[in-house]
């Protein structure tokens, strides 16, 4: 199973101790966005777990704990756009990231 990790919000720059402590429990609950009373319960073992690809714009909350996902394979999807801060609040500056 490849599991796309923050396409409904940004984990890495965001909620990285969440995931990792998500990681250790070995599960996640995932509600359908469309059906909310629908809850998915989704292992997150490395024998169940493909990869995980991770949509973020900034990844360096979780760059120091990558040796947690060493049994896993990964990727981090960047998206970087133009927009200044009064579109994209809370955004670090691009320089920030490199």
């Amino acid at each position: 199973m490849i599991v796309s990790v923050s396409r409904r919000t940004d984990i890495p720059a965001f909620y990285s101790e969440w995931f990792f402590n998500r990681l250790k429990e070995g599960f996640v609950y995932v509600q359908n966005p469309m059906n909310p009373k629908q809850v998915s319960k989704v292992i997150l073992s490395p024998e169940t777990v493909d990869c995980f690809v991770f949509w973020t714009k900034n990844a360096k909350p979780m760059l120091n704990h990558l040796d947690e996902l060493k049994d896993y394979k990964y990727y981090f999807q960047f998206t970087i756009t133009g927009y200044k801060e009064d579109v994209e609040c809370g955004v670090h500056k691009k320089i920030e990231i490199i």
